[in-house]
């Protein structure tokens, strides 16, 4: 492997930062993870700072001992690959008040102007989506999974039912609203990416 590209390899995976947020979360020492994985607690020290890139070996000790699953190290090398798989237990979420954001496209950095973000959209009845209150640059497009809404687009509103898509320039103000009485299920696309960017 060129030294470029192993450096490359290296900014993606961020291991130190990995090690140090669930060590920190965990509420351990860097003294006592050292001590637990046979290692010196300076060695622990510099790859949590990106420093030092350890060993597979001391990788895995550090691992074992912090109960960290390989995968989850790992994850952003997949990413990068020509292929982004996210697994259904491993999707990242975010609340809006009762709406909840599921990912199932990540945003890559490598994408530039083609970037774009998916996801999943559960609202509850009688509530609706705020953020694209404003409008923002960029375009979505929206299928509804499941239930019934209406996309509110500047003055106008537009009734969608199951199965149905829409797509539009994001900059007006627009937002999706609950119009039945069980959760509407939308999957989302939108380029750049906003929420989870």
């Amino acid at each position: 492997m060129k030294a470029s590209s192993q450096e490359d390899t290296r900014k993606i995976l961020r291991f130190g930062e990995k090690i140090r947020e669930v060590r920190e979360r965990k509420g351990l020492t860097l003294k006592a993870v050292a001590s637990q994985a046979g290692v010196s607690e300076s060695l622990v020290s510099q790859i949590e700072r990106g420093r030092v890139y350890p060993a597979i070996d001391t990788l895995l000790c550090l691992a074992r001992v912090l109960d960290i699953r390989l995968q989850y190290l790992f994850e952003e090398y997949d990413r990068h690959g020509p292929v982004s798989v996210i697994r259904a237990d491993e999707r990242r979420s975010i609340h809006e008040e009762s709406v909840v954001y599921e990912e199932v496209a990540r945003p890559g950095e490598q994408d530039g102007k083609n970037s774009i973000e998916s996801y999943l959209i559960t609202i509850p009845p009688g509530e609706a989506t705020h953020r694209g209150h404003y409008g923002h640059s960029g375009k979505e497009m929206g299928f509804i999974v499941e239930g019934k809404a209406i996309l509110k687009y500047e003055d106008e509103e537009y009734a969608l039912d199951q199965g149905d898509s829409v797509s539009f320039s994001a900059g007006a103000p627009h937002t999706i609203e609950n119009a039945g009485t069980s959760p509407l299920k939308a999957l989302w696309v939108v380029s750049p990416p906003q929420r989870f960017a």
